[in-house]
C-alpha cells in the first residue's frame, strides 16, 4: 500500500511539475510576443510568481482529476487565459481565431450582424452603443440597455466572446433580445433580422447653402480619406462659412483613422495624440504628419483637402456616446484651439489595446497604455468637457447613456495637464464650462426623458434634421462668429 501511494505522489508531482512548465511557457511566450526588450523581457522573466504558478497547476490538476465532467485542457487554458484578461479592464480581452476574425472584418467596414457595440457587466451584455443606420438602431436598442437572454438563452455563464458569436448569424435570420433597461418596468423584449452591416462612416450634407455639415460614425480604414472627399464635395458650389464635425455617439475606432481626420483640419506636423506605457514601444507621440497616418505606403490623402478647410469657422459635437479614436480627435482640435467643443461630456475611454497575434489564428487585445491630448490632458474616466455645454433638448435633458467610469475595473484617472508644457501632475477638479442659455430651459430634469420631447431628434435618424437641437446650436454659433468676424 506504501508503494502504491508512493508511486501516486510521485505521478502526481510529476503532473505538476508538466502543469508548471506549461504555466511558465505559456506566459513566457505571451511576453516575448508583446515584443519588449530584452532588458525588460528578462526582468519580468526572473520575477515569475512560481509559488502562485504551483497554485494554478493544482488547481488545474484537480480540475482534470475531479471535475463532474472530462474537460479538454486546451479549454481550460483558454478560460484562463480569458478570465485573467478581462478581470484587468473592461477593453483587455482574449480573443480566439473566428473573434480576432470578426474584429479585422470590423474595422474593414463590413460585417454580419446586428450592429452594437457591447461590453460585459455582472455577467450580462451591456449595450456601449448601436452603431448608426443598423437593425440595432433601427429597432430601438439604447445605450445602457442590459441583455440577459438571446431568443431562449441565458446569457449568465457566457463570455462576451459567445454571446458576441451568438448575436452574429446568417444574413435574413432573426434573433429576440430580452432587455433590462433602465425606466422600464418590464423587460423589454425586440426581435432583430440579422444583415451584412456596411458602415459608411463619413456622411455629409450642406446646411443653409454656406454651412457644412459632416458627420462621423466609426473610425475604419477609410474613414480619413472618405473625409477629405467629403470636405470637397462640400466645397464644391462655393466657399463655406461654417463647418460642424458631428461625433456624437462615434464609438471610436482605429488610432491612424483619428490621426487622419485631424490631420485635416491642423497645419501639418501638429501633435494630435501622445501616448505613455510601462514599455518604451507604448511611449510614442503621434503627429499630423503621414507616417502616422498612413498605412502601407498609401497615397497621402491629405494633399487632397480644400485650402479652406484649415481655416474654416468650426464646431464638434461630442456626446456621451463619443469615445475612444473620437475623443482624441476632439480633444486635439480642442487644445489647438482650431474647434469649439460642444454637446455634453465624452464617454472617457482613454487607453489604448494593442492586438497581439497568438498561432493558432487567436489574438489578445490588451491594454497598454493611456493616451493624453496635445495639452497634457488624460481623459480616462472624465472625457473631453466640453467648451460650451449644451444638452440633447430645449429643455435641458440628455438621454442617460453608459459611460467609461460606470464600467466595471475601469482604469482610474489621477493625472491631468499642468502649466509646465503637458508634464502630467495629480488630477485637479476642473474647471466648470460654459453653458448655452436655453430661453425655455424648465421642466423635469431628473429622469431620462430626451426621446420624449417634441423638439428632440436624436442625431443619426435624419442626416442634418432641422429636429436635432444641438446641431441647430452649433449652426447659430457659427452664423454669430460670422457675424462678430464681419464686424
Amino acid at each position: 500500500m506504501g508503494k502504491l501511494e508512493n508511486k501516486l505522489e510521485n505521478k502526481l508531482k510529476h503532473k505538476l511539475k508538466q502543469a508548471g512548465l506549461i504555466c511558465v511557457g505559456l506566459l513566457s511566450g505571451f511576453l516575448i510576443s508583446l515584443q519588449f526588450s530584452a532588458m525588460a523581457e528578462n526582468e519580468t522573466r526572473s520575477s515569475l510568481p512560481v509559488e502562485e504558478l504551483r497554485t494554478f497547476a493544482e488547481i488545474f490538476n484537480a480540475i482534470k482529476r475531479g471535475y463532474v465532467e472530462p474537460v479538454e485542457d486546451q479549454k481550460l487554458i483558454t478560460h484562463a487565459i480569458s478570465g485573467m484578461l478581462s478581470n484587468l479592464d473592461p477593453h483587455s480581452s482574449y480573443l480566439d481565431a473566428e473573434a480576432f476574425k470578426d474584429l479585422q472584418t470590423t474595422t474593414q467596414g463590413e460585417f454580419g450582424g446586428l450592429g452594437i457595440e457591447v461590453g460585459m457587466e455582472d455577467g450580462l451584455v451591456k449595450v456601449i452603443s448601436p452603431i448608426e443606420d443598423t437593425p440595432a438602431d433601427r429597432a430601438g436598442v439604447k445605450a445602457g440597455d442590459l441583455i440577459y437572454k438571446l431568443d431562449d438563452k441565458l446569457i449568465k455563464g457566457m463570455t462576451l466572446t459567445d454571446a458576441v458569436k451568438r448575436m452574429r448569424g446568417k444574413p435574413k435570420t432573426q434573433i429576440k433580445l430580452s432587455i433590462l433597461r433602465k425606466g422600464e418596468p418590464r423587460p423589454v423584449e425586440i426581435t432583430l433580422t440579422r444583415e451584412i452591416i456596411k458602415v459608411h462612416s463619413v456622411k455629409s450634407k450642406l446646411v443653409d447653402e454656406h454651412y457644412g455639415y459632416l458627420r462621423v460614425t466609426s473610425f475604419q480604414e477609410n474613414t480619413a480619406p472618405s473625409v477629405v472627399k467629403h470636405l470637397s464635395d462640400l466645397y464644391k458650389p462655393g466657399s463655406l462659412k461654417g463647418l460642424v464635425l458631428d461625433l456624437r455617439n462615434d464609438p471610436g475606432g482605429l488610432l491612424n483613422s483619428a490621426i487622419g481626420v485631424t490631420a485635416a483640419f491642423l497645419p501639418h506636423g501638429k501633435l494630435v495624440t501622445s501616448t505613455d506605457g510601462r514599455v518604451p514601444d507604448a511611449k510614442h507621440q503621434y503627429s499630423a504628419v503621414p507616417e502616422d497616418y498612413l498605412r502601407d505606403n498609401a497615397e497621402d490623402f491629405i494633399r487632397g483637402i480644400p485650402v479652406e478647410a484649415l481655416k474654416v469657422p468650426m464646431i464638434v459635437l461630442i456626446n456621451g456616446g463619443s469615445a475612444s479614436a473620437s475623443e482624441i480627435v476632439a480633444g486635439a482640435l480642442q487644445d489647438h484651439k482650431r474647434a469649439v467643443i460642444m454637446g455634453t461630456t465624452s464617454f472617457g475611454k482613454g487607453s489604448v489595446q494593442t492586438i497581439v497575434p497568438l498561432p493558432g489564428g487567436a489574438a489578445i487585445k490588451l491594454t497598454t497604455a493611456r493616451y493624453f491630448t496635445p495639452s497634457g490632458r488624460s481623459i480616462q474616466a472624465k472625457g473631453i468637457v466640453p467648451d460650451i455645454i449644451v444638452e440633447e433638448t430645449p429643455n435641458g435633458v440628455s438621454a442617460t447613456r453608459l459611460r467609461e467610469a460606470d464600467l466595471e475595473n475601469h482604469l482610474e484617472n489621477n493625472w491631468e495637464d499642468s502649466d509646465d508644457g503637458g508634464e502630467t501632475v495629480p488630477a485637479k477638479t476642473p474647471a466648470k464650462p460654459k453653458t448655452v442659455p436655453d430661453k425655455d430651459k424648465g421642466g423635469d430634469k431628473g429622469g431620462d426623458k430626451g426621446g420624449d420631447d417634441d423638439g428632440f431628434e436624436p442625431p443619426g435618424r435624419e442626416l442634418a434634421s432641422k429636429k436635432d437641437y444641438q446641431l441647430n446650436q452649433a449652426i447659430n454659433l457659427l452664423k454669430a462668429m460670422q457675424i462678430i468676424q464681419n464686424r
